[in-house]
């Protein structure tokens, strides 16, 4: 009787120690080896290409004044460090300015940041997601400006 009692707590331990082992399985998840590592982004020029959305909002500083700015502006992404904007829509202070053409450069490092620059105009850093469907820029020269906003790939 003894012995028939001891195997059955040993069994019913193995039992415990078995579903706690699988409930810690489950609540932290596989090893990283049985899972799809996502690796590192790796970006570069190539990652913008195509057709973008510029929509955003923020002030010029003149004189330690803060004035209002807004945009709307197509960015087309040539996928080789050029990009052109076939159409922009500009209100400083209230003052709309319409352009079209203007030419500009970007590069995209490997971990997805970079620079972008329009020719005679503004510069900005960027951050690339790393498909390229999106990126946001805060701008950086050449006036003191208090200006970010995002970029969307457009179908």
């Amino acid at each position: 009787m003894k012995t028939k009692l001891v195997k059955s707590i040993a069994s019913c331990s193995l039992l415990a120690c078995a579903l706690v082992s699988l409930v810690a399985a489950i609540a932290l998840g596989t090893s990283g080896t049985a899972r799809a590592d996502k690796g590192v982004a790796s970006c570069g020029a190539y990652t913008l290409h195509g057709s973008y959305l510029f929509a955003t909002h923020g002030w010029n500083i003149v004189g330690g004044v803060a004035q209002p700015k807004a945009i709307v502006e197509g960015i087309d992404f040539n996928g080789d460090g050029t990009l052109v904007s076939p159409f922009a829509t500009v209100s400083i202070n209230g003052t709309i300015i319409h352009s079209s053409g203007s030419l500009g450069t970007y590069n995209v490092n490997t971990d997805c940041t970079g620079t972008l620059s329009f020719t005679g105009g503004a510069s900005f850093d960027i951050f690339v997601e790393a498909s390229g469907r999106q990126l946001w820029m805060i701008q950086t020269g050449p006036a003191p400006a208090v200006f970010e906003g995002t970029v969307t790939r457009v179908p």
